[in-house]
């Protein structure tokens, strides 16, 4: 499966000057939600996902997604695997599990976004599932910024990365864009502003 490809035919693979969740610049920006919009689409990612899940051996109850760019994906993963689907979301800048959602002591889950960058957060989401008795058996998303190892990879892990090693980490692709600080980025020099295209914040 080409997912630069798909996100390009998506115009879902944006060029500019971008400013991350991280507070981080880039020339490159990977927008989920433009590949997402197409049901079909998110089904294929998902199905293509949810078979390298299969093929590891990962065993789990539910899915659960870090709103707001998770829950797509998040739900199409789990209907590829037959099981149910939850998300989590901030309130007042803390991650939380709201809406009725339960967490059974000892339920497997998968934390599943759309993408990965560091991890951080994948990480706040698993942290409220192990606090409700829940177990994290992988980590998935659609893509991988290049911060982390996945599964079938040869990216190397960066200082950065806030996933645990000990837990694998499912993605279809890399995208190892060049990021920068806002003091050293080239394009800051030139007299380029930085525009947040969306999550948080926005």
């Amino acid at each position: 499966m080409d997912v630069e490809k798909i996100y390009k035919n998506a115009n879902a693979y944006l060029e500019g000057h971008f400013l991350l969740s991280s507070g981080n610049h880039s020339r490159y920006y990977l927008q989920s939600a433009k590949v997402l919009e197409n049901p079909r689409t998110a089904a294929e990612l998902a199905q293509e996902l949810a078979k390298q899940i299969k093929i590891y051996g990962i065993k789990a109850d539910c899915v659960c997604a870090p709103a707001l760019g998770g829950i797509l994906a998040g739900y199409e993963l789990a209907r590829a695997l037959g099981i149910r689907s939850i998300f989590t979301e901030r309130v007042e800048g803390k991650m939380t599990l709201r809406r009725g959602f339960e967490v059974k002591k000892g339920e497997k889950f998968i934390i599943c976004e759309d993408i990965i960058t560091t991890g951080g957060s994948a990480i706040e989401s698993a942290r409220v599932i192990f606090e409700m008795g829940g177990q994290i058996t992988a980590f998935a998303a659609l893509a991988n910024r290049g911060f982390c190892t996945r599964v079938n990879s040869s990216v190397k892990t960066k200082l950065s990365c806030k996933l645990p090693y000990d837990i694998p980490f499912f993605a279809l692709a890399d995208f190892d864009f060049e990021i920068f600080s806002p003091e050293e980025c080239p394009m800051c020099k030139f007299g380029s502003v930085a525009v947040k295209p969306g999550s948080r914040g926005n």
